[in-house]
């Protein structure tokens, strides 16, 4: 047990001998996702007049916020973050709108859900200026709107947003893996893979899962 303290209290020590003051960032730049798994299922869920073939897609969106990074030696440091982030899906195919069977009208419905993102990031320098990073992440879902659109022949035959917050459970849970460079005088660029380890889904009966990348650009200060 003596052995052991000693030991806890060198690698301490240790770290403090490279501890250096945190510096602050901000980060921006775009994402794409989707989510995973049933998608098509989950979605078909809140649309009660979808009808034949349904194709899913990332949505496409931006994210934004600040990090903090504290060193815990001379080439690795532990990083926080607090992010606004853009995720969901989207739907196209063919909907049959009551009454309007005939025309076939073309739709799609647009699942934004908006989170607030919190990782904790271990990241290394691994070359000058070359970084590798990786950990886990919790986010918050602030807002979940469905968005429906349908129309044929040029005209706007059905539009209907609904409020989808209660179909998906609030906190989500993932880890999250990327690359990054960084300048001499702070600026930086980075690319990451989040990937979602709880079911989004409010009732956990639908296997969907949060999945995507961002790409973007930040300054430490």
């Amino acid at each position: 047990m003596k052995k052991q303290i000693l030991l806890f209290t060198i690698s301490i020590f240790s770290l403090g001998a490279y501890a250096q003051t945190p510096t602050v960032g901000v980060e921006a730049g775009y994402s794409s996702f989707g989510i995973n798994g049933e998608a098509s299922k989950n979605l078909n869920n809140l649309i009660d007049f979808a009808d034949g073939m349904l194709a899913t897609q990332s949505r496409s969106g931006f994210y934004a916020g600040l990090n903090t990074a504290i060193p815990i030696s001379k080439s690795v440091v532990v990083q926080p973050g607090l992010y606004y982030a853009q995720k969901g899906y989207e739907l196209r195919g063919n909907f049959a709108v009551k009454g309007l069977e005939f025309l076939g009208a073309n739709a799609r419905a647009r699942l934004q859900n908006d989170y607030i993102d919190i990782p904790v990031l271990i990241k290394a320098n691994v070359a000058d200026g070359l970084q590798v990073y990786g950990g886990p992440q919790i986010s918050y879902l602030s807002s979940s709107k469905l968005k429906i659109n349908a129309g044929a022949l040029g005209f706007d035959l059905f539009s209907q947003t609904i409020d989808a917050k209660e179909q998906f459970n609030q906190w989500d849970l993932g880890l999250v893996g990327g690359l990054g460079y960084e300048f001499k005088n702070g600026f930086n660029i980075n690319a990451s893979y989040n990937h979602g380890l709880s079911r989004v889904d409010a009732n956990k009966n639908v296997k969907g899962y949060n999945n995507g990348f961002k790409v973007g650009i930040g300054l430490r200060f």
